[in-house]
């Protein structure tokens, strides 16, 4: 396991390499260069002089590189021209609203995906496969900024189930510890922030959901047919061994590793940003304040989230790896 570990960690360097490449490529092709994209109408000679002896560009280009990838070894972003902020502070400030919300949307997902895929395909041609199928179209082909304004008009405009926008009730004096509204609230005891902080993810959570759960669903559906087609699972039958035994020790867990691949992408997708989702509920995460970064031309905060999104990807696929070496030992060899 631990060779697995290292050996995916040294195949992750050439790809980080390689793409701190391009965005600095990115950077010095940008019209009239970073200099004039930063100031926009302001772009004045002297300005522009300015700004480039202040970001090194007047170095040679090696130099420039050099410099460049030395601050993205060291975690230092830059700092946006909007707020004047650290990018990495601007994101520690906004990522946990993201991450909340992708985890329990993802987590939706998984836990009626899955199961509603496995039944759709024991029961394949039946009513539940029928449903599931038609539902799962639908899921992909609606898009996620209307579903998220008929779900906002009628639960919380209309009916007044769920709140509309934010993340906490406003005025609700909660304990910020982690950024996470609800881990604070349980790490705090005020259990009331908790279920408040619940209350107001569940609108965007379920929005945000239904891609994935489409997926999810036909994906567990079609490596679950084709695993029960196969020689052993007929064999363990006609062996009489127990049906939760085949179900999950021969059926569900080998149908699992395209699935595995597919969450380890979907989560991957959620946590850059759900832009829409965000924008329409004011949640006030990542995405959103990347919407308004490109609207402001706020370049080091692009770059920095490029880069950031990268190492959250990479994160993610070694964990996937990990996973398939839990549910079939033989990729620990591979």
């Amino acid at each position: 396991m631990l060779r697995l570990v290292v050996r995916r960690l040294l195949q992750l360097i050439p790809t980080l390499l390689g793409l701190s490449v391009l965005l600095f490529l990115w950077l010095n092709r940008l019209p009239g260069g970073p200099a004039s994209a930063i100031l926009g109408e302001r772009a004045t000679p002297t300005e522009v002089a300015r700004i480039n002896r202040a970001l090194g560009l007047d170095q040679p280009v090696w130099v420039q590189y050099g410099r460049f990838l030395k601050r993205i070894f060291q975690l230092d972003l830059g700092t946006s021209t909007k707020t004047g902020q650290p990018v990495w502070d601007e994101f520690a400030l906004r990522f946990p609203a993201t991450v909340e919300l992708s985890v329990l949307a993802m987590l939706i997902a998984v836990v009626v995906g899955i199961p509603l895929g496995y039944l759709a395909a024991k029961r394949r041609g039946g009513w539940l496969d029928v449903a599931s199928v038609s539902g799962s179209l639908v899921g992909i082909c609606v898009p996620v900024f209307f579903l998220a304004l008929i779900l906002k008009g009628v639960f919380a405009v209309n009916l007044g189930l769920f709140p509309s926008y934010g993340r906490l009730t406003t005025g609700l004096n909660a304990t910020d510890v982690t950024g996470f509204a609800v881990l604070d609230g349980i790490l705090t005891g005020e259990f009331d922030a908790t279920l408040d902080a619940l209350h107001h993810l569940a609108l965007p959570a379920i929005t945000l959901a239904s891609i994935p759960l489409a997926v999810i669903v036909r994906m567990t559906r079609a490596s679950v047919l084709e695993v029960l087609g196969e020689d052993y699972v007929r064999t363990a039958e006609s062996k009489g061994l127990e049906k939760n035994t085949v179900r999950v020790r021969h059926v569900l867990r080998n149908a699992l590793l395209p699935v595995v691949t597919a969450i380890g992408l979907l989560t991957g997708s959620l946590l850059s940003g759900a832009v829409l989702t965000e924008s329409v509920f004011a949640f006030g995460g990542i995405g959103s304040f990347i919407k308004d970064a490109i609207d402001a031309r706020d370049y080091p905060v692009l770059v920095g989230f490029i880069m950031f999104i990268a190492m959250v990807y990479v994160v993610i696929n070694l964990l996937v790896d990990l996973a398939y070496s839990l549910i079939d030992p033989r990729v620990r060899v591979n």
